[in-house]
Order: structure tokens, then C-alpha cells, then sequence
């Protein structure tokens, strides 16, 4: 009798990584509280069975919402499209979330844009469980995303460095004019 099957690609509906992310912490949290009852955990419902919704990341901040609506519209209707905001500077961070009317259209759109180019950068796409307010900005220190704040490389399409290198860079630049 052959052995259990095993798929050699990925699910495109997969869990985003950030999704991911913040059930471990809601988990990790959940198994702190020793007050509370043991009960045999559930297997929790898929919450991406369903989604219509896509986080594109990697995107230039340069990129506008006329762009990525004439990609993203090429695999379905478009219900909303939210940019990704810096909390402090309301510029475009790099983000978006893109909410379409069903979810095979979600799906059809990981499936033939992500991985491709726009703005000379390779985009990444996620299902996403559903937009909330306030998750349009960046969670960074200095109100980008995280991802940003240390980039020790030059990437002209997100800002030039990191903004943590940046200041340090400015410090040494500062130090060395004093004759230091």
C-alpha cells in the first residue's frame, strides 16, 4: 500500500506571515494565564477559508493607488484598496491591503501577481483575514515599517537607508566635520 501523499507545492492560501505571528504571541500569552481553565483546544477555523483581502508588500514608495489598482484589477473586480501609511508623516510606506469581492479573485491574484514586478520591485502578496483601522500605518519606531528602521542597505525605491542607519550615518558624519 503506498504511503501518505504529500503535495511538493505550497497552498496559495496559505497563513500570512504576520498572521502567523500574532497567534503565536496571542497563544504564547493565552498559556501565561495559569488562573485560567484547561480546556482541550479546539481546532480553530480557517479565517483565510474565505478572505477576499490580500496584503502586497514591497512595494516603492513612489507607488501610486492608480498603479496598483491597474494591476490588481487585471484578476477581478476591486471592492477597496487601503495604501500603507507612515503614522507620523501620512506618506506612503510601502504597503497596501487590496480587497476584492470574492475570493477566487483574491486567490487568482497570488496566484498570476505575486512574485511580479512593479516599480522595478518584486511584490509580494498574502491573504489577509480582513482590514481593521489603524493597521494602514506603519508599526515602526519612527512610524514606518519595521522592516525599514534598519535596512543597512541603500534602496533608492524605499527611502534610501534604513532610518536607524541613517542617523547613526548623520552622528559619524557630524563627529568626523568637529575633527573627532
Amino acid at each position: 500500500m503506498p504511503g501518505p501523499v504529500r503535495n511538493t507545492i505550497e497552498r496559495l492560501d496559505r497563513p500570512s506571515a504576520y498572521y502567523l505571528g500574532k497567534n503565536k504571541r496571542r497563544k504564547f500569552n493565552r498559556d501565561r494565564e495559569d488562573d485560567r481553565e484547561r480546556t482541550p483546544e479546539e481546532p480553530a477555523e480557517d479565517p483565510l477559508k474565505d478572505a477576499t483581502t490580500l496584503y502586497v508588500g514591497n512595494l516603492s514608495f513612489y507607488t501610486t493607488e492608480e498603479q496598483i489598482h491597474e494591476l490588481f484589477a487585471k484578476c477581478g473586480e476591486i471592492k477597496r484598496l487601503v495604501m500603507g501609511l507612515d503614522r507620523f508623516n501620512k506618506t506612503p510606506c510601502g504597503f497596501c491591503f487590496v480587497e476584492y469581492y470574492n475570493h477566487q479573485d483574491a486567490l487568482d491574484c497570488m496566484k498570476y501577481i505575486g512574485g511580479t514586478k512593479l516599480d522595478e520591485r518584486i511584490i509580494r502578496t498574502d491573504l489577509d483575514p480582513g482590514f481593521q483601522e489603524g493597521r494602514q500605518y506603519g508599526r515602526g519606531k519612527s512610524g514606518g515599517q519595521v522592516r525599514d528602521e534598519y535596512r543597512d542597505e541603500y534602496d533608492p525605491g524605499r527611502g534610501g537607508y534604513g532610518r536607524a542607519i541613517a542617523e547613526e550615518r548623520l552622528k559619524e558624519e557630524e563627529e568626523y566635520g568637529r575633527g573627532r
